[in-house]
């Protein structure tokens, strides 16, 4: 029972903060999380280290974990850097794909488009986190998949907004993601590596407008060259 305890804990932990039920920056309870999850400070203690290993919190001296928070810096860092890594994890998944890996990633669309239609914001995010890991795991390149992770979870922040839409317009744009998933999965299965890039550009060019809403009436000083003319830089 303390096991599974463990488990939940940390997955809902990671859960509560990709979906910004718990906002970037909190200082976390140490004594108050113990309680709510029913495990003691020990375990805890443990699965703060593991998160705090995989960006989701920070360890401060003297002061505890605390959620990691988006910065203008970081954020813009994080603008810059996206698509370079998503276009060269969509080429290497294309290259070293296994079935197995492609069935998974398939189901986890089914379930990612019910979500969407259903407009279950959390879950979409959360659907979509995954089926981005999962490419990544398909690459099978340790650096660049560590990398993923780490922008997958801002990224998965940011994305409340997209799947949160309030217009006409926004809606159209969530359906045009699924329609881009399913194209991504057939172009990595049939091994298309430059199609899978050229929809993966596209895939981010569709949400980037919205990712950036975070940051308004403040928007970023951003100085990103547009990655359709640097294909051939991927």
């Amino acid at each position: 029972m303390t096991k599974n305890k463990k488990i939940h804990c940390g997955e809902d932990l990671k859960a509560r903060i990709l979906t910004q039920d718990i906002a970037p920056g909190t200082d976390l309870d140490e004594a108050r999380l113990a309680e709510e999850y029913g495990i003691s400070r020990t375990p805890l203690r443990e699965i703060l280290h593991r998160l705090a290993g995989g960006g989701f919190v920070r360890l401060e001296e003297n002061r505890g974990a605390k959620v990691e928070s988006m910065d203008l810096a970081t954020l813009r860092v994080f603008f810059q850097t996206a698509p370079l890594i998503y276009c060269a994890i969509a080429r290497q998944a294309a290259e070293n794909r296994t079935s197995r890996q492609i069935a998974g990633l398939k189901d986890i669309q089914v379930a990612f488009a019910m979500a969407t239609r259903a407009r279950d914001v959390s879950q979409s995010a959360l659907l979509n986190y995954q089926f981005h890991e999962q490419i990544g795991e398909m690459a099978q390149n340790p650096y660049l998949f560590a990398g993923l992770k780490r922008m997958l979870i801002d990224h998965t922040r940011l994305s409340q907004t997209f799947f949160n839409p309030q217009s006409s317009s926004d809606a159209a744009r969530v359906n045009k993601a699924i329609a881009q998933h399913d194209a991504m999965i057939a172009a990595i299965e049939a091994g298309q590596a430059d199609v899978a890039i050229d929809l993966t550009l596209q895939h981010w060019d569709l949400s980037r407008d919205q990712l950036e809403k975070y940051v308004r009436p403040d928007p970023l000083p951003l100085d990103v060259i547009s990655m359709k003319d640097r294909r051939n830089a991927i």
